[in-house]
């Protein structure tokens, strides 16, 4: 199943919003519909937004759109996952170079594989035949263009014949545990089990975990920035001695700036007021839905990276 793919000058992106229930792509005729895809989440995921967002950049040279008018609204799309920033401005640079935006875009969605796969096989490195391994959100294939950060680490130490089961936490508010990384370890056969977000510290606790794994949307000095929850599940793994490991390519990497002064994305109110269409509380209840929070570095064991395990900046 592909996250997505290019075929007659359109973008096919799969909708992971109806994953698993139905297998859907949304078609993009325009650098707009891309725009729209990743602020209502039907692409996520740090890798998957910066592939998508190349691609929005071949859609606007298709559509004769001045690239750095494109480039700039593409990047308003959604402010913390550092990948979208990155994707555009190697587009544009290429294309400086006299390369079309669709051949870079394409290279880069092989390169993302290619750059999971090395990710992969150092995270296998750190994995123990026999660990029960927590993730937390989805960092898997449906979060890149293909095999995935955090579960490709676990792809790679099932396969180097590792006898490893998974527990995904849901990932409130919109299940992307739950939903999309429990789906594909089904599809692969690799054990797992489903956990309410606040069972993760019970489980530490009694020492069912022994390897935490998680992605990163950005990572810069003084911690990552991810999926919130991510920080509550990284004390826990502190308190219990459980390492805390973060998968993440170098495009994920903003060393130049501190975490803290990132930009952390604030979502409707609708995501935490429904659940499946329905109200959980009145449509008057005051919500805050921060999308991300922050893991500080001395929480973090190690950044696995396709240049190796790196210490936290």
């Amino acid at each position: 199943m592909e996250t997505l793919y290019w075929k007659d000058n359109k973008l096919y992106l799969l909708d992971q919003t109806l994953i698993p229930m139905e297998v859907q792509y949304v078609e993009c005729l325009t650098y707009k519909d891309v725009i729209d895809a990743i602020q209502t989440m039907k692409v996520r995921g740090a890798p998957a937004i910066g592939v998508a967002a190349a691609y929005a950049m071949a859609l606007a040279e298709n559509e004769g759109i001045d690239l750095d008018v494109a480039a700039r609204e593409i990047k308003s799309s959604r402010p913390t996952a550092v990948n979208l920033f990155w994707a555009v401005d190697q587009v544009l640079k290429s294309v400086d170079d006299g390369n079309s935006a669709i051949e870079t875009a394409n290279l880069m969605a092989i390169n993302d594989i290619r750059t999971n796969e090395k990710i992969g096989a150092y995270g296998n490195t750190v994995i123990d035949d026999g660990d029960t391994i927590l993730t937390h959100c989805n960092a898997g294939s449906l979060a890149c263009a293909g095999y995935g950060t955090a579960l490709g680490v676990i792809r790679s130490a099932v396969a180097n014949g590792k006898d490893v089961d998974v527990v995904c936490d849901e990932t409130r508010p919109l299940l992307q545990g739950a939903r999309l990384s429990v789906f594909e370890m089904q599809q692969e056969n690799i054990p797992v089990r489903l956990i309410v977000d606040s069972a993760a510290g019970h489980m530490m606790q009694k020492g069912e975990i022994d390897k935490v794994v998680i992605g990163a949307d950005r990572v810069a000095q003084g911690g990552v920035a991810n999926k919130i929850g991510s920080l509550m599940v990284a004390l826990a793994a502190k308190r219990y001695d459980v390492p805390f490991y973060v998968a993440a390519p170098m495009s994920t990497f903003d060393v130049d700036n501190n975490i803290f002064d990132v930009t952390i994305e604030e979502r409707q109110k609708e995501e935490v007021l429904k659940f499946n269409g329905k109200n959980i509380a009145s449509d008057e209840t005051v919500v805050e839905n921060p999308a991300f929070d922050i893991v500080e570095s001395d929480l973090i064991t190690g950044i696995i990276t396709e240049e190796g395990i790196k210490k936290p900046l």
